[in-house]
């Protein structure tokens, strides 16, 4: 089964191609907040290096965060629109859960000094989480992703990333739920409204 998976989550945009379990080509771009600009040229790319054009694919499958506003939806977006134009199912996963393998507890950058987090053995435990590393009370298990956090929460952190392998694992049995993006607190860009008294 041919599957594109897509995560753009993380400052770090991934997208790969897959036969079943195997791997075909994988990109992990440092894009930052490019992903909008980023994902489309990308996609391209891996596909043709795997030699498998859109027609082709059986399915896809997207990261669903946590992660930043902007960064979520242009993967979402994109992943159900690609789904909708070749006929083919779009399964959305924990981008937490595409991270390391076995009990541990999987970080990344929430940016505003905080993490996601969530924790995992046998399966998640609760969560995902958000918040400051200092605050949070973890399991004894061994801590995964973003290794900048180390010393905010006193733990040793092995870094690890969401990778397309990570994504194809995280796919939940049966049919697809729907593409609902997890971003646990409401946008870093918020309008400025300013109301004007009435005047009469």
């Amino acid at each position: 089964m041919l599957t594109l998976a897509i995560d753009t989550a993380t400052p770090t945009l991934v997208v790969g191609v897959a036969d079943g379990d195997r791997v075909l080509a994988e990109a992990g771009v440092p894009s930052g907040t490019r992903h909008a600009e980023l994902l489309t040229p990308t996609v391209t790319d891996v596909l043709a290096r795997a030699g498998v054009a859109v027609a082709d694919l059986a399915r896809l499958v997207v990261g669903l965060g946590p992660g930043p506003y902007t960064g979520l939806r242009v993967g979402i977006v994109t992943a159900a629109a690609l789904g909708d134009v070749v006929g083919v199912p779009v399964h959305g996963v924990c981008s937490l859960d595409a991270v390391g393998e076995g009990p541990r507890v999987v970080v990344t950058d929430a940016r505003r000094k905080e993490v996601y987090w969530r924790a995992y053995d046998g399966g998640p435990l609760g969560g995902p989480d958000v918040g400051r590393p200092e605050e949070l009370d973890l399991p004894d298990l061994p801590v995964v992703g973003d290794a900048r956090f180390a010393e905010r929460l006193g733990r040793e952190v092995a870094p690890a990333e969401v990778t397309t392998a990570g994504l194809l694992r995280a796919v939940p049995a049966g049919e697809p739920a729907p593409l609902t993006p997890l971003y646990l607190r409401r946008p870093d860009a918020v309008p400025n409204v300013v109301r004007k008294p009435v005047t009469r």
